[in-house]
């Protein structure tokens, strides 16, 4: 009797009719424990195993499958690789947003455009999944991903948002702040950081193992993922498939310990794809696929994107893990589920349950997503160079453009991109501009000269030329052209064959600018040399061209800034597989001269920077130090701003960075306007990690602060000291 009278009121609270089934797990009134407790109680052994894999889903139970999406720069659905399309007879596209690659997106440096750009995507993700006439997708997106662009030669440059730490960090926590939304108890979709930890190389990337002490794990490539998840909220990572100090980070004691008992993650940690199998065949850690799923799930993973099933079945078998191992792992799993509202039994009270159920106005087809994505891709665009003023170009002076490139006339999708509605080449998107006042002369090469002859008779030239994201062919780890990189394959080279293109037309025309559509840096020391103008944009972006046109004639501004130290040549390099940053890499340790600096880019306008402040001179480890910075539009043109707040330690007892950034804002100043910038600089910011304290320790001493417009570009110091450190 007692029970009936539960299943009455819990049907009640939950809105239920009484035929329904009713579990104290769809009782969102009930502590998360006692649900996620409750669930794994009902769950048969089969439906346990089954939850280990990356679907939620509990049919029985009324708990829809629901997976993981890929997210990059947008909704993976289509696109190169077919994401969506597994198990159809034939590829189908499904239209998605799709930005600039997430290296385009890190060299916006604006951390509340990057969050909206992330929401966009997380409403799209709901729509596919939850729009009956779709269902495709999952509510975990596979983003953003946290790794460190140490080398510009790593394959997977395009997935980072760069080689600083503390940028890194910044645009991840807003990624993921943006892909889960503001609701207190519910989450848009859930982001899920890739790849824990220290991935950057491709070749032999199964087997290799990234060796550097505690130190660099704290305070450089385990950082963007502690941010991550303490700031950001993020209860989901992807473990690496390369070992750390011959560890495999997949059975990594570091994921119990630090991630999950240090950093709070009681979220999913899963493998990378084959990665059990690896385990086995590449890293040799154990003899069997059941010793390896065991090992696997103590270290505290509970999903694996592998053929897992009958390895877990055998281990259990055998006894290497009991049912309860399976239970612990499980519970984080359902932890994210909850927080997706996934459990409810009354999807009405969970603030996202509508998208793509009664709001069906598909948002890939809003032209206010459109504008964006063109604002977006104007920001991420970097000028390198603008001798003379040629930029940006007068359309009252000019009467023909000449556009030449084997990337002027398309937009090229990377391995991780979705299919977007539409796409706008640089050559449309001047043709968009322009109208039909300015010939537009288009030569995809020089043969026979067109290239040449194209520039020779036009006002100005632009030659759009970089890589190809999968280098030209789909085959899985192939890269015909030693300079392009991607999932799989590191890069052979820095310098661009390309080049020769822009050498040519120049000789036709002396007011060539350069585009360079590119995942990543390249040595271009000729152009740099001899070009009056260079910009760099990454690929992608389904408004590439009008983004381009924004630029290149003055709607927009210029502003973005790199996010790697971009080198003279290869040699400039240390050993692709020393992962010890302090051996020269980066804009922290690099001490040679580079094409460009860190957090480099140019702008139409000029600014300057006077009155720089702080609320004190002497600093305690609690306090938070304001620093401020007065800065002016100096010149013609309204535009956006990136002060940058370095910081150096010269009294330190232990070895540190020459500098490290602390503080970034874009900032928009009219023309003759001034505006100040504060910096809130917290002293726990300030710590280095000490390993015999095992703590991030706070020394006390002088510090510099620097403001300027680059790592190299410093206007302003000023010094502080911390004091009364114990």
């Amino acid at each position: 009797m007692m029970k009936r009278i539960f299943i009455w009121f819990l049907c009640a609270v939950l809105s239920l009719p009484l035929s329904a089934q009713c579990y104290p797990f769809q009782n969102p009134q009930l502590p998360d424990s006692v649900r996620i407790n409750n669930l794994i109680s009902l769950m048969t052994l089969a439906e346990k195993v089954n939850a280990l894999s990356t679907s939620f889903g509990v049919p029985r139970l009324g708990i829809r499958a629901i997976g993981h999406s890929e997210g990059l720069h947008g909704m993976a659905l289509g696109g190169p690789a077919n994401w969506g399309s597994y198990g159809s007879p034939k590829p189908v596209t499904y239209p998605t947003t799709i930005f600039p690659q997430a290296y385009g997106l890190g060299e916006t440096w604006d951390t509340a455009l990057i969050r909206k750009v992330a929401d966009v995507e997380a409403t799209e993700v709901r729509y596919y999944v939850q729009n009956p006439n779709f269902e495709k997708g999952g509510l975990v997106v596979r983003a953003p991903n946290a790794d460190l662009a140490r080398d510009p030669r790593w394959g997977r440059t395009e997935e980072s948002y760069g080689e600083d730490p503390y940028l890194t960090s910044c645009m991840a926590v807003a990624f993921i702040k943006g892909l889960q939304g503001d609701n207190p108890r519910y989450w848009k979709t859930a982001s899920l950081m890739k790849h824990f930890m220290a991935n950057s190389n491709e070749d032999g990337r199964d087997s290799t193992s990234s060796n550097f002490d505690e130190r660099l794990f704290r305070e450089y490539y385990g950082y963007p993922f502690y941010k991550g998840i303490t700031e950001g909220g993020a209860q989901a990572i992807m473990a690496s498939y390369n070992s750390w100090n011959g560890t495999p980070m997949c059975v990594n004691p570091v994921l119990n310990h630090v991630v999950r008992k240090e950093w709070g993650n009681h979220g999913i940690i899963c493998t990378d794809g084959g990665a059990l199998k690896l385990l086995i065949t590449a890293h040799h850690a154990y003899p069997t696929l059941a010793q390896g799923a065991a090992a696997t799930i103590k270290a505290g993973v509970g999903q694996f994107l592998d053929n897992y099933k009958p390895a877990v079945y055998e281990a259990l078998r055998k006894g290497y893990i009991t049912v309860a191992d399976i239970d612990k792992v499980l519970k984080d799993n359902f932890y994210v589920a909850l927080r997706l509202g996934l459990l409810d039994g009354n999807q009405t009270k969970v603030p996202y349950a509508n998208i793509g159920v009664t709001d069906t106005v598909a948002p890939w087809r809003s032209p206010k997503v459109h504008q964006f994505v063109r604002l977006v891709t104007a920001k991420s665009i970097v000028l390198l160079k603008n001798n003379d003023h040629l930029l940006p170009l007068d359309l009252h002076k000019i009467k023909s453009i000449a556009v030449i490139g084997p990337r002027a006339n398309s937009v090229i999708l990377d391995w991780y991109s979705g299919t977007p509605p539409y796409r706008v080449s640089v050559l449309q998107g001047i043709r968009n501009a322009v109208g039909k006042n300015v010939i537009v002369r288009y030569a995809p090469s020089d043969q026979m000269d067109e290239a040449a002859n194209a520039a020779k008779a036009s006002d100005v030239a632009i030659v759009c030329i970089g890589n190809h994201p999968y280098g030209t062919d789909p085959k899985w780890m192939y890269s015909p052209i030693p300079s392009d990189g991607r999932e799989g394959v590191d890069r052979k080279a820095l310098s661009l064959e390309m080049e020769d293109l822009a050498k040519v037309v120049y000789k036709a025309n002396p007011n060539t600018i350069l585009l360079l559509i590119s995942s990543f840096p390249f040595a271009i020391n000729w152009s740099e040399q001899h070009l009056p103008a260079i910009l760099h944009v990454t690929q992608c972006s389904q408004e590439l061209g009008n983004g381009v046109a924004d630029v290149l004639f003055g709607k927009v501004d210029p502003a973005g800034r790199t996010t790697q130290t971009w080198v003279k040549s290869i040699a400039d390099l240390p050993p692709m597989m020393d992962y010890n940053i302090r051996d020269g890499r980066t804009y922290m340790y690099f001490k040679g001269n580079p094409l460009y600096p860190f957090g480099y880019g140019l702008s139409y306008t000029t600014f300057a920077y006077s009155h720089l402040k702080t609320n004190a001179t002497v600093i305690h480890p609690n306090d938070t130090l304001l620093v401020s910075v007065a800065i002016k539009n100096t010149g013609k043109y309204d535009g956006d701003e990136v002060p940058q707040l370095y910081v150096s330690f010269p009294d330190s007892k232990v070895s540190r960075p020459m500098e490290e950034l602390r503080g970034f804002q874009r900032v928009f100043i009219k023309t003759g306007e001034t505006k100040t910038v504060t910096f809130p600089l917290k002293v726990s910011d300030l710590a280095y990690w000490n390993t015999t304290k095992h703590a991030f320790t706070i020394e006390p001493g002088k510090v510099i602060l620097k403001i300027g417009a680059s790592s190299t570009d410093i206007r302003l110091h000023k010094n502080v000291k911390i004091d009364n450190y114990e």
